[in-house]
């Protein structure tokens, strides 16, 4: 390839390179504010000028706050469905799953994702942000089944086999999270233990049988 005709690629690079960087710039910025000011008091005028940028800046961006905080989770969900891909191959699709689960919170508690990991708390427990959570819910099952069935090799068009466990998988960490919310806990690792309670319950739950529970200690 010629310099000529390499250079346009390389402007092309840069250009989204830099789209990237502001893109995750004004996320940050929105994400910051949310947590200090509340979701609903914080405007785009404000995300944008935390930024540096003008409003239509933002606009060129995000069609709207719902659209920062939805992405926000979906990048989030992007590493999960990485950590699952890069399980080994003969682990069975479900302990894929939990082991997954588990490599994902180390790098949210520790990498670049923290923030966005916890615009996953906010969509889950703001009432203003109900809509976006149904639909961030209805788009994050059908990822984890495709997800899981790229890993296995099965169209999840035509088997029903990854729905199904994307379904179980996000209903074990929905209970989890509802413990953990009902404990009054403020702990993040607590909740994974929540989360990885609720996923080791899983085969005893569909195999069964239930033994009736002990007596609580006195």
């Amino acid at each position: 390839m010629s310099a000529t005709s390499a250079e346009p690629e390389e402007q092309v690079g840069l250009r989204e390179r830099k789209k990237a960087r502001m893109r995750e710039s004004l996320m940050e910025s929105a994400l910051r504010l949310f947590h200090e000011n509340g979701y609903q008091r914080t405007t785009t005028e404000e995300i944008a000028a935390c930024a540096g940028v003008s409003q239509r800046t933002f606009f060129r961006y995000f069609g709207s706050k719902e659209d920062v905080v939805l992405e926000a989770v979906e990048d989030v969900d992007e590493h999960l469905f990485a950590s699952l891909a890069d399980r080994p191959a003969d682990e069975p699709p479900f302990t894929a799953l939990r082991n997954a689960m588990v490599d994902h919170w180390e790098y949210l508690r520790r990498g670049p994702l923290h923030l966005k990991g916890s615009a996953m708390g906010m969509v889950a427990d703001s009432p203003e942000l109900i809509e976006v959570n149904m639909r961030y819910c209805h788009r994050r099952q059908h990822r984890l089944a495709r997800a899981v069935g790229e890993r296995t090799g099965v169209d999840p068009a035509t088997d029903p086999r990854p729905g199904v466990l994307a379904a179980v998988f996000l209903s074990a960490l929905a209970t989890g999270h509802q413990a953990w919310c009902a404990s009054g806990s403020h702990d993040k690792e607590r909740l994974l233990g929540a989360f990885l309670d609720r996923l080791d319950l899983v085969p005893e739950v569909v195999d069964g049988p239930w033994s009736p529970p002990g007596p609580s200690p006195g």
